[in-house]
């Protein structure tokens, strides 16, 4: 599944399915957010994708990790790096391990969004 895709079906479920089911309107989404109401709309749809702020704003509201809007990865259990970071994590504290998986969702989001181009806003003019 692509990210466009995945950012889009995740949008789409946490708006369905917030209140214990009883939905949000996209509308009701945008005006919580500060963005504008069709923009709820471009990104379930995967016209747009949204920025990386605006990933945070929606974690932050729906309350739940960044990493969900990431699609997952299949990852080598032999990766030394990977041994490495765990056998050091595990030496901290309950504070330190939580800033830890924070700063590394952030980076992991940046590189994936790194690069990607947004449409402007507003309508696409045609060429004549």
């Amino acid at each position: 599944m692509s990210l466009t895709s995945h950012v889009a079906a995740q949008i789409k479920e946490l708006r369905t399915s917030y209140n214990h089911g009883e939905g949000l309107s996209q509308e009701t989404l945008a005006n919580s957010l500060g963005i504008a109401a069709n923009t709820v709309s471009r990104w379930e749809t995967g016209v747009y994708v949204p920025s990386l702020h605006d990933v945070e704003k929606l974690a932050r509201f729906f309350g739940v990790s960044m990493m969900v809007f990431i699609p997952p990865e299949e990852t080598e259990e032999d990766d030394d790096n990977l041994k490495s970071l765990l056998r050091t994590a595990r030496q901290l504290d309950h504070t330190d391990i939580e800033e830890l998986r924070k700063y590394a969702e952030f980076r992991k989001a940046r590189s994936m969004y790194k690069g990607k181009k947004r449409p402007k806003a507003g309508r696409r003019s045609k060429k004549r």
